[in-house]
């Protein structure tokens, strides 16, 4: 159709491609699709039945010095076209493929609407169908032209009738604005939604960090939109690569919608598509793609943010478009170095804590002024304080967590709203320095910044456990669980927050939920052990123990060790081998214990050994190293009030003052 081409506007169906503004339109009403999916579809419409190989759009979308994944590339670009007009590549009605060529526009296109009938209303359905009562722009010359050539009665009715029709097609068009700007009474609310991992595009997997870090990033700025629930990246990961629809998708994270994307980097070039599907039910709500240098990065998060806050229409507190509209310019090599670092702390291992925090102590010397490097070090050095290896000659809590307070205040000062920051602060307050207040009004500044942070909220949970506030402990952990509910981390950490609160029905539950998730990690099982062991259930708390051990990497022989003392002397029996076995592994400090065989005892501090020997009814040793835990300020100190450890000593007086020194309120 050669007409097509030099045409600003192409009409088929229910649509209008306008190649002027870069708009597709279904019924007057405008359909967010640009970038890389509009021109697929403008070089269809020039070509109308005649079919574009993959090659032919390759060069269209991008130059021929781009590095991605074209076919990739292509595919997504097909799928978000043909969402947005409700196509279906298994029964098209617009785009057809074409076997190992390409594609094909199948429909009639023209550069003048169809005349609108009863039949092509039922094939062509649009929720806003009464704006096809608008005069086409180019059809007003026309009207005005039929209205000089009559009589003047004639003209005056003519005219009156014009100037009806175009009050109609104002009112229409006000109505469908209305509509799109603020939905359907009877359409779904977007309330929540997760950000799926973005595709790597980029030469290489060696940049899988910087997408996992964008989907990090996005996940994060989203999160900081109170009206919303984000789900965090650790359960969003478990779908990277899937081919699962998304319908199912969101209904496993039980969300209303998702944003998934690809991110393509060059250098310090990166192209960056974003794309929001409602869930159900399932419908293409938007599609954008930014082009950016990495020293920007920031500020194109901050603008899909924005954008996917628009089109769900949720309202912005204005401390919210404040943090999303502010961004600064970032050193490249600094923040790959804080990308890598911090997915490495993340990982919560020895070895990946060792080097996140090496890169990140490299980024913030390469960019002093960089607030995320600084939180994220807080963040990591926290960590270890919780995690650290006392036996295996590790720093301990006092010594660690002073970098960490350091980190987060530098943080702080480049960037008070940094809700990472915030948390490791309270952490630091939390544990190092047993200031209550402090701790609380760090904790709930955290979740003021990003409501989604479930690291935040599960933090706040021990907070609260640790002051006796039980009911309050419980509704954050479980806010904790539906940020982030398929993360090892949350499920151990509320598994204990429930254990510490003497909710043992739901330990008991969240235990059962992490030994699905997990099969191959120990902490599900050695908490059902703990479990069992204060509800009288002595036998299943042992097997459940010797279960988590061969989990944490216990050798088989130490195993058999176990099992027979526990046969010969039963719990008593148990508990005296496994002190020995942790005491020989205090004495041969290395690296990677696990590697030795030692199980569990590889963790164990200062409040871990002291609760063994309670168990072997050693009062006086067990609070020994209570008072030494004490002076390295280990993290179990705090839950001195409500650990059921205790219970058996809680009438000694040493116990008693060591509670009162710790400051623990009554």
């Amino acid at each position: 159709m050669a007409d097509v081409p030099s045409s600003r506007i192409a009409r088929f169906g229910a649509f209008e491609a306008d190649f002027g503004t870069g708009e597709l339109r279904k019924g007057g009403v405008r359909i967010r699709l640009s970038g890389q999916p509009f021109e697929v579809l403008a070089l269809l419409l020039e070509r109308p039945g005649e079919a574009v190989s993959r090659e032919e759009l390759q060069q269209r979308l991008w130059p021929t010095d781009t590095f991605v994944d074209f076919d990739h590339g292509v595919n997504t670009a097909i799928n978000r076209l043909r969402e947005a007009l409700g196509d279906s590549a298994d029964n098209p009605r617009f785009i057809e493929t074409v076997p190992r060529r390409g594609y094909r526009f199948i429909a009639p296109v023209g550069a003048k609407a169809p005349p609108a009938d009863a039949t092509s209303a039922a094939a062509e359905p649009s929720d806003n169908s009464a704006a096809a009562v608008m005069l086409p722009p180019e059809e007003v010359p026309a009207a005005a032209e039929l209205i000089s050539g009559t009589s003047g009665r004639s003209r005056k009715k003519l005219a009156w009738f014009s100037i009806a029709i175009f009050a109609a097609s104002i009112a229409v068009a006000a109505v469908a604005y209305l509509v799109r700007f603020f939905g359907h009474a009877d359409s779904p609310r977007i309330q929540s939604l997760a950000v799926l991992p973005l595709a790597n595009l980029s030469n290489g997997s060696d940049q899988d960090f910087f997408a996992d870090g964008m989907t990090e990033a996005l996940t994060t700025d989203l999160g900081k939109i109170s009206a919303l629930r984000v789900i965090s990246r650790t359960s969003v990961m478990r779908y990277k690569g899937t081919n699962k629809p998304l319908p199912d998708i969101a209904k496993e994270l039980n969300v209303d919608a998702v944003v998934d994307g690809t991110v393509a980097r060059s250098g310090n070039h990166v192209r960056i598509t974003a794309n929001l599907v409602q869930a159900s039910p399932e419908k293409h709500l938007w599609a954008e793609t930014y082009e950016s240098e990495v020293g920007d990065i920031l500020t194109v998060q901050g603008e899909v943010a924005q954008a996917v806050a628009r089109e769900i229409q949720v309202k912005l507190t204005p401390e919210e478009k404040k943090l999303l509209g502010s961004a600064r310019a970032v050193n490249p090599k600094a923040h790959d170095d804080y990308l890598k670092g911090h997915y490495l702390c993340d990982a919560d291992t020895r070895e990946g804590l060792d080097k996140g925090i090496q890169l990140l102590q490299q980024a913030t010397a390469e960019d002093p002024n960089d607030p995320l490097a600084f939180a994220a070090l807080a963040d990591c050095y926290a960590l270890w304080a919780w995690a650290g290896d006392i036996f295996a000659g590790d720093l301990t809590p006092k010594d660690v967590l002073p970098q960490a307070r350091e980190a987060a205040m530098k943080s702080l000062q480049l960037d008070e709203s940094s809700a990472e920051a915030h948390t490791s602060l309270a952490n630091v307050k939390f544990v190092l320095d047993w200031d209550w207040p402090a701790a609380e009004k760090e904790f709930k500044r955290g979740i003021e910044l990003n409501p989604s942070s479930p690291e935040a909220h599960m933090w706040y949970a021990h907070f609260l456990v640790a002051m006796n506030r039980f009911d309050e402990s419980g509704k954050e952990a479980a806010r904790a669980i539906e940020l982030d509910p398929y993360s090892e981390y949350v499920t151990d950490f509320s598994n204990w927050d429930f254990y510490l609160a003497r909710r043992y029905d739901l330990a008991l539950r969240q235990s059962e939920k992490g030994q699905a998730l997990f099969p191959r990690i120990g902490w599900a099982r050695y908490h059902a052990g703990l479990v069992y062991e204060q509800t009288g259930r002595g036998g299943d708390s042992i097997a459940e123990f010797m279960k988590a051990e061969e989990l944490f990497g216990m050798s088989a022989r130490s195993l058999a060790e176990l099992h027979k003392a526990y046969q010969q002397s039963g719990a008593r029996g148990y508990w005296r081998k496994y002190l020995s076995m942790c005491e020989d592994a205090s004495a041969h400090p290395r690296k990677f214990a696990n590697s030795e065989g030692f199980g569990w005892c590889d963790y164990l501090q200062d409040a871990d050994l002291a609760a063994l020997h309670v168990r072997l009814g050693e009062t006086q040793a067990a609070l020994d190293l209570l008072e030494k835990g004490f002076a390295n300020h280990g993290d179990a100190l705090v839950y001195l009030k409500v650990d059921p450890y205790w219970d058996a000593i809680r009438a000694e007086p040493r116990f008693h003052d060591l509670v009162h020194r710790v400051g623990l309120p009554n």
